[in-house]
């Protein structure tokens, strides 16, 4: 007989009647996915939105660096504080406050008031606000749909959701296209209405199911290490990715090596706090069960090999590929979009199925199986030329999507059904914080190989290409494109020659053939040369890729379970929370 969970007014959640599980389904997918298409929208729309608060994106990159990652490193930094907030106060009541905070942040960036720089920075502020939304809603997400359905059926709730959250990361990419075309105020409009009604909806459906822990604490001291600590690095990250002098990188930037350094000073002191606090918001004991220790790291694992893998998937279509096969820079995000389609095809396919299987057979082999298949889509990427054939190029993101969509939600049903029912927001919270900030030290580290690689193989790539143009006279002024101003314009939909040449003195353009100039400025003869500089760093990085995805594949299979037909257990063994785990060895008996 299957074991539930009872809310707190008594009444078994099984039994409510079958719409109150499935209204909770609709509310936190609606809100997956308009979560996850804001989080994407935005790549696309970069050029449009700052072209519309008249900023130049190819001399803006630290508003660049923080409109793409601000959101991240907001939500990073404040899953696991949620997390715990929800299990003293109400789950559903924190995940409804998110819901409206998210809808103020959208309505707030549709309504940016601001041009040049102080439209920039209110961009900004305002994606931190959307950040501060998502993290209510994500840290409650799971624990809300782990209490509305027993365990047989988490699997499938979790897939569908995990499914709405990982293919609006790529519809938001279609989205972002034709939305800017018309207008980039639209870009953020479009989630408002949305935004509204759901939260109204979620305000009138959502119940507690639930007893909230009003007589705990706020661990106070494990919120000033653990949010300052995790700030302060991740900032220093996300500086380090900026030039600092005449370095190319900030990694020599004095402020950056202070801010790594406290950062994990403060993060190395979290635990020893919460191992002796009287209500810690960081559940070490929970790392006891083996399921929840085993899967959450291979969750980092995997957000660490696939968090750099969609801008470097978009920087090769726009830079390289789609002008090499005629598209206009201009046209090159939208159509971006339309080829990642494929990606987006195997999470939809597999997201759902994989949960609702795991919910029958267990965890282990289908996120093991997933992982592998993400590993095997890494090694086909990697070698490819970088002028490939597209139909390979599509399976090989077919494969990672059905892989990551096998992966995701036997990962995270696995997770939320290894711990105790009155754990599982501050459960849910560590499970998307390790997941955020996995996904933001990814792009810190793709990015950072990327730079170098650039840096050092650029420009006598550059080099050798104008001479054999045979134009060595523009050997010099050319020189002046920074690598990354290079990759960030082509990726942002600009041609970077275009705008060297008209700094380039009359007298010199003047020496050279007008069909010289019209291959220069052409869309072959600079994706050509930026591919020879940005192909060696890819497939360094795909390679990582890849290694990561097998750890993760080893430690799945290691902590999975076989079967969750009821609530799993193992006798005799307790956590230090008074309540027995989850069945740390795989096993599956049932209680």
């Amino acid at each position: 007989m299957e074991k539930h969970e009872l809310p707190i007014d008594g009444t078994d959640p099984a039994k409510k009647g079958v719409d109150y599980k499935w209204i909770v389904l609709s509310i936190t997918t609606i809100e997956m996915f308009m979560v996850s298409v804001n989080g994407s929208i935005i790549l696309i729309s970069l050029p449009a939105i700052f072209n519309g608060i008249n900023i130049d994106p190819l001399t803006s990159f630290q508003y660049l660096i923080w409109v793409l990652m601000g959101y991240s490193l907001v939500t990073a930094t404040l899953l696991l504080s949620f997390g715990r907030l929800s299990d003293m106060f109400g789950r559903v009541k924190l995940y409804n406050i998110g819901f409206a905070i998210f809808t103020l942040g959208s309505v707030l960036l549709f309504l940016t008031p601001g041009k040049g720089d102080t439209g920039a920075i209110e961009l900004i502020v305002f994606r931190l606000i959307q950040g501060v939304g998502a993290a209510f809603t994500f840290s409650n997400s799971a624990a809300i749909l782990t209490d509305a359905f027993p365990a047989n059926e988490r699997g499938k709730a979790l897939g569908l959701n995990m499914m709405a959250f990982l293919s609006g990361q790529f519809i938001g990419l279609i989205l972002g296209g034709i939305l800017a075309f018309y207008n980039w105020r639209y870009v953020f409009l479009v989630s408002v209405p949305v935004g509204i009604l759901g939260t109204i909806w979620a305000f009138m459906k959502l119940k507690e199911t639930s007893l909230p822990k009003q007589t705990k604490q706020i661990d106070v001291w494990g919120n000033i290490t653990f949010v300052g600590g995790l700030t302060i690095f991740l900032v220093g990250i996300t500086y380090a990715l900026l030039p600092y002098g005449a370095d190319p990188m900030g990694w020599n930037n004095p402020w950056v090596q202070a801010s790594l350094l406290i950062g994990i000073i403060l993060l190395a002191t979290f635990p020893i706090i919460e191992s002796r606090v009287k209500d810690p918001m960081f559940r070490l004991s929970l790392f006891r069960i083996r399921v929840f220790s085993l899967a959450n790291t291979a969750g980092f694992l995997s957000a660490l090999a696939r968090g750099g893998m969609m801008f470097l998937l978009i920087m090769l279509l726009q830079g390289i590929w789609l002008p090499l096969h005629g598209y206009s820079y201009e046209s090159t995000p939208f159509w971006a979009g339309i080829f990642m389609l494929p990606l987006t095809a195997g999470f939809i396919i597999m997201g759902p199925l994989s949960g609702w299987l795991s919910d029958k057979y267990g965890s282990r082999w289908f996120a093991t199986s997933g992982m592998l298949l993400i590993a095997l889509s890494f090694l086909m990427l990697a070698m490819l030329p970088f002028n490939f054939e597209y139909p390979v190029f599509a399976i090989a993101l077919l494969i990672m999507g059905l892989g990551n969509g096998m992966f995701g939600a036997p990962n995270i049903a696995a997770i939320m059904n290894s711990v105790p029912p009155e754990d599982r927001g501050v459960a849910s919270g560590m499970r998307s914080m390790l997941q955020n900030s996995g996904m933001v030290v990814s792009m810190a580290l793709f990015f950072s190989i990327v730079i170098v690689s650039l840096t050092h193989l650029f420009p006598p790539v550059l080099a050798s290409s104008l001479a054999d143009a045979g134009v060595p006279e523009l050997i010099i002024p050319m020189s002046t494109i920074p690598p990354t101003g290079a990759l960030f314009a082509a990726f942002l939909g600009y041609n970077p020659v275009q705008a060297i040449l008209v700094t380039i003195p009359a007298a010199i353009i003047a020496g050279i053939s007008p069909a010289t100039l019209v291959t220069l400025t052409g869309t072959t003869w600079f994706p050509t040369t930026l591919a020879q500089a940005f192909m060696p760093s890819l497939r360094i990085s795909f390679y990582i890729g890849a290694l990561l995805s097998v750890i993760a594949a080893i430690l799945s299979v290691m902590g999975g379970t076989r079967a969750v037909p009821g609530i799993l257990v193992k006798p005799g063994k307790k956590t230090g929370t008074g309540h027995e785990p989850a069945d740390d060895s795989g096993g599956d008996k049932v209680v």
